[in-house]
Order: structure tokens, then C-alpha cells, then sequence
């Protein structure tokens, strides 16, 4: 007889959720509870899980609100950042232990915030890109290695509110919980994929990261600004964001709760000539748009009135390096002709040691090396290109050859 298919929808496997292991910590909001857990981590042993809540979503900072550590043998500690003057003493114990951070590059800067700095870490996130895992996010890799469901439902919550309700506590320390186990076996892949080496290179370097360079012009980045044409509306786009990001500072509100982008880009094509013109617009309907009408208007009017001379340029003066990559076919075809070769000089190689391409060689890195002709197509030439421009070692042994092979063939 034969066996008809099985046309039946397949179950999704249903994962048991993390658990904590410990009973949920008090938060650490006095310095008899600091005390308490200063004390525990120095009893505890191996290297310590850290993270930090912001609310970005909600606030202009970038502050933490909430801390979370976890050691073994210490438990867990929940410590609110904001009850304290400075956490001089907490980075003091934690000086000679390696962090675990999850996505380093999103926590360090707010952390250094407060006083604390790592002298050496373990970004898991990093680990996971390094051994090419298809994702890594904190959820994936305790799904991965744990075989269990880690809920992400507060990751957008505002961790600025008193007192932080439980649930969101819970999720907090859930954050830390699996962060030791998680080092390990990741540690132990990266080792059998010979790739421990460059991942000590990447932590190292993770150790003197500041957060993003500060920009010269940040209103550029305004979502949408490519809708806006000409050097005078690109100046009441400035007015415009320059103005929200004075309120948006003096409140510590995110400016998108103040006048969106969106809202930014509409009135800048608009180009109102008048204060009822402005106000007659849509995007000024809702509340928080109209409580400062009379700043928008104040702005625009500014921005009307300057001078050719000191309009906005189309080109951002931010752009230190070369322009995207996109316009180079027409502006610098032997440009495009460098990245193209280098890029199916790069794919190979991190086919073969499975790695994700941007991971192999930065995509900032690689675009400066193609724009720039005067390099030489010999391997120490860009051996010291990719170097000053802070390429790892591991990175400049693995890909220098066949960037200056792929030179010279062209």
C-alpha cells in the first residue's frame, strides 16, 4: 500500500522559557545595598555578565537606568544607576575581572558614563558573527546554546520610569543569567574553529571604544532628508532639527517625541512662507508639533532669511572618506573598478574561513582603500593602509595578498 504525504501543517517546537535561578534581586538603590553586592562580587570567582537598560525610546540620553551583574558565587544585582553620585567603587572590584557583555558597542559608552570601564571583556554577539551563526542576537544564541526561549518583550521599555515594575525587573536579570554559560561555549566553538586568537584581537580593540564619532553636521541624517532639494531647504531642515534638539536636550525627551522626521522633511519641501502656512500643515496637527509652533516658525524664519553664502552645501561636510559607493560608476569609474575586484577578493576569502564579509574587513575600511589611488599593489602597501586605519591583525594577515593580487590584475 502506498503512503499518501503528509500535507499536514508542521508544529512549531515550542521552547521552555529561561528561568532565573536565583529569587529576583532587590534593586540596589543605597550605599548599604551597594555595599552588600560590592562585597559579594569580590567573593565571587571567574568573570563577571554585565548590561545596562537605557530608554532610548524615550529619553534625549543615553544614560543607563538600570545595571544589571552577575558572577558566580555572587548572584545577581540589579543596581540603579541613577541613586548614585558616581560607581567609582564597583568599577574598583571590577577591575581585575573579564566582562561579558552582550553587543558591547551598545552598552560601554553608557556605562563609561557612570564610571565603569572594562580591562577586559567577552562580547558574545561578536563571538557568534565570528563563527558566522546565521543570528545572534541574545534570544538566538540562549535558543542556540541552551535550547531555550529567552522573551524580549521590555527591550523598548522606558527604564527611565520609578519604580521599574517587576516584570521588567525579571527581564533584566534574565539579560545577565545565561551570559557565563553562553562565554564558554561560544569560547570552546571559536577555539575548534581556530578563531579564538581573532576574537581576543576584536575584544581588545572593543576596549577603547568611545561610541560613534561625533558628527559635524548630525542633521543629516535626518530619515528622509533625500526628498529634500536645494541648498535652502536643506537649510530649513537644519533650523528645524537644530531648534528640536535644543528642546529635546533641555527636556531629555528622544527629539522624535517633539517633531519627527517625517514632520522635519514635509515642512522643509512645503517651505511655508508664513506662520498660519505652517500651522495649516498636517504634519502640525498633533499636539506636541503645535506646543512649539512658535519655535518652528522662529527657525524657518532664520533659515529664509541667510545669506547664499552660508546655505547648506548638497555634499555633508561630515563625510571624511569617500562618497557612497553608488555614484562612484559615474564619479570615479576606476574607483568602482578597485572595490568591484576587492569585493570578489573578500567574498572568497571569507567563504573559506566562514566568516560574514563586513566581519572579515570593515565596509568603511575597505571603500577608503578602493577610493584612494595611490595606494600600491603590493601586499605591505596595504598591509599598512588597512593597519592605520585599524584593521586587526588577524584581518591584515588573512586578506592583504589578495587585496594588492587584486590590484595588480586590474
Amino acid at each position: 500500500m502506498t503512503s499518501e504525504p503528509d500535507d499536514s501543517p508542521t508544529e512549531e517546537v515550542v521552547l521552555p522559557p529561561l528561568q532565573l535561578h536565583d529569587p529576583l534581586p532587590a534593586v540596589v538603590d543605597d550605599a548599604q545595598a551597594l555595599q552588600r553586592v560590592l562585597d559579594a562580587l569580590r567573593h565571587g570567582t571567574g568573570p563577571v555578565a554585565i548590561d545596562a537598560e537605557r530608554a532610548s525610546g524615550y529619553r534625549y540620553s543615553q544614560r543607563a537606568y538600570l545595571i544589571q551583574l552577575r558572577r558566580e558565587g555572587a548572584g545577581t544585582a540589579l543596581v540603579d544607576p541613577i541613586a548614585f553620585e558616581d560607581l567609582h567603587e564597583l568599577d574598583d572590584v571590577l577591575a581585575p575581572t573579564e566582562w561579558i557583555l552582550h553587543a558591547a558597542t551598545q552598552d560601554l559608552p553608557s556605562l563609561a558614563e557612570v564610571g565603569l570601564r572594562p580591562r577586559a571583556l567577552f562580547d558574545t554577539e561578536l563571538a557568534g558573527r565570528l563563527l558566522n551563526l546565521p543570528r545572534v542576537g541574545l534570544a538566538a544564541l540562549v535558543q542556540d546554546v541552551y535550547g531555550m526561549s529567552l522573551a524580549k518583550e521590555h527591550s523598548a521599555a522606558d527604564w527611565s520610569r520609578r519604580p521599574l515594575p517587576e516584570p521588567w525587573l525579571v527581564y533584566a536579570a534574565l539579560d545577565v543569567e545565561p551570559l557565563v554559560g553562553l562565554r564558554n561555549a561560544l569560547e570552546e566553538r571559536l577555539e575548534r574553529a581556530g578563531k579564538l586568537e581573532w576574537a581576543h584581537e576584536e575584544f581588545q580593540a572593543l576596549l577603547h571604544f568611545a561610541g560613534p564619532a561625533v558628527r559635524t553636521e548630525p542633521w543629516r541624517r535626518t530619515s528622509g532628508i533625500h526628498k529634500v532639494r536645494g541648498p535652502r531647504r536643506l537649510a530649513l531642515v537644519r533650523a528645524l532639527w537644530e531648534a528640536r534638539d535644543v528642546i529635546a536636550r533641555e527636556r531629555d525627551v528622544t527629539p522624535g517625541r517633539i517633531l519627527n522626521d517625517a514632520a522635519i522633511v514635509t515642512i522643509a519641501r512645503t517651505a511655508p512662507a508664513s506662520r498660519q502656512e505652517l500651522r495649516d500643515l498636517e504634519v502640525m496637527r498633533s499636539r506636541g508639533a503645535r506646543r512649539y509652533l512658535d519655535t518652528w516658525d522662529s527657525a524657518l524664519a532664520a533659515a529664509r532669511d541667510l545669506p547664499e553664502s552660508e546655505l547648506p552645501s548638497n555634499a555633508s561636510s561630515d563625510a571624511d572618506g569617500p562618497p557612497p559607493a553608488r555614484a562612484w560608476p559615474e564619479r570615479n569609474p576606476e574607483a568602482a573598478a578597485r572595490l568591484a575586484a576587492y569585493r570578489t577578493a573578500l567574498t572568497a576569502i571569507a567563504e573559506r574561513h566562514d566568516l560574514p564579509l563586513e566581519n572579515l574587513l570593515t565596509p568603511d575600511i575597505l571603500r577608503r582603500l578602493a577610493w584612494d589611488a595611490t595606494v600600491a599593489p603590493d601586499r605591505d602597501a596595504v598591509a599598512a593602509f588597512l593597519t592605520d586605519r585599524g584593521a586587526r591583525p588577524w584581518q591584515v594577515a588573512l586578506t592583504a595578498q589578495a587585496l594588492a593580487e587584486a590590484l595588480r590584475a586590474l
